[in-house]
């Protein structure tokens, strides 16, 4: 037996009628039932369906990060607006932050810091050189002592994404390193950063845009920086446009978080490890 139940609202809204239909109702007064009720139920929702419709996907690779893990979960007091600090700039806190590197190499060992945009492919192509004996990823260069991640990516500390390598340079030369770095990426592109491979491929610029990607090289010794100015002015001779390297000191290294550290040698966010093999030449797939 069929009970029409008409809901009411209290808004102006029309609101198709529900239907209830018992065990006992006919197929046919079923059938003539469905006929005068769906098409009205048909116009009241499936124009929003429309809304499901697949978006088509590019073949081609994007110049935007749709979704990144290196954006790190923001909890539910962060998206509400609870919990986010604003970065200490205060005075005592860039003086600390501008401070020498006071870590200390492992003996008979050295330090270099380089940053050449995402810190994640960078560190892989140092690691693979044989005589680094250690790397890791962090920040620098910036005014605020102990900075997160959050903090540098709101573009107002001055952080420039570091790796910094440890080598023993009887076995690899600073000019070495030097020849990795400028092989890694562009270092004519202001703030921005792309493998050196993909721009003369794809003429393609970085995904990353900010001043923590900016290209930088961060000596610790006069020797470093004799080379450092050296390599610089040989690369100008090599390409068509100005570089904007900066070449600065070595200061404060904050170690970034874990999950930052061998991010593309652990696998990233795929699970696709990549090898740290000493001379290994495989291409460097910087997916975040």
């Amino acid at each position: 037996m069929l009970k029409s139940l008409a809901s009411t609202t209290t808004t102006t809204t029309p609101t198709a009628p529900f239907l209830l239909i018992s065990s006992s109702t006919t197929g046919a007064a079923a059938h003539s039932l469905s006929r005068a009720f769906l098409p009205s139920l048909s116009r009241a929702f499936l124009p929003s369906l429309s809304n499901l419709r697949p978006k088509p996907i590019s073949p081609f690779p994007q110049t935007h990060r749709p979704f990144s893990l290196r954006t790190s979960p923001m909890n539910l007091l962060n998206k509400l607006g609870f919990g986010h600090r604003s970065p200490d700039l205060s005075a005592e806190s860039s003086s600390i932050a501008q401070g020498p590197d006071e870590d200390v190499p492992a003996p008979g060992q050295q330090f270099a810091q380089f940053g050449a945009g995402c810190f994640w492919g960078v560190e892989l192509a140092f690691q693979r050189v044989p005589g680094v004996t250690k790397t890791e990823v962090g920040y620098s260069q910036g005014l605020l002592h102990n900075p997160t991640y959050e903090d540098i990516c709101t573009g107002t500390t001055n952080h420039s994404e570091i790796v910094r390598v440890q080598y023993d340079p009887k076995e690899c030369s600073y000019d070495t390193l030097l020849d990795v770095f400028w092989a890694r990426h562009d270092p004519t592109t202001l703030n921005r950063q792309n493998s050196a491979t993909m721009v003369m491929i794809l003429g393609a610029v970085g995904n990353d845009v900010g001043t923590q990607y900016r290209s930088g090289i961060y000596y610790y010794t006069p020797e470093q920086e004799k080379a450092a100015r050296e390599s610089l002015e040989k690369q100008q001779k090599l390409l068509n446009r100005k570089i904007v390297t900066e070449l600065l000191p070595a200061k404060k290294f904050y170690r970034a978080e874990e999950y930052h550290q061998q991010y593309l040698a652990k696998g990233g966010r795929f699970g696709f490890k990549q090898s740290t093999e000493k001379g290994c030449n495989d291409p460097i797939r910087c997916y975040g």
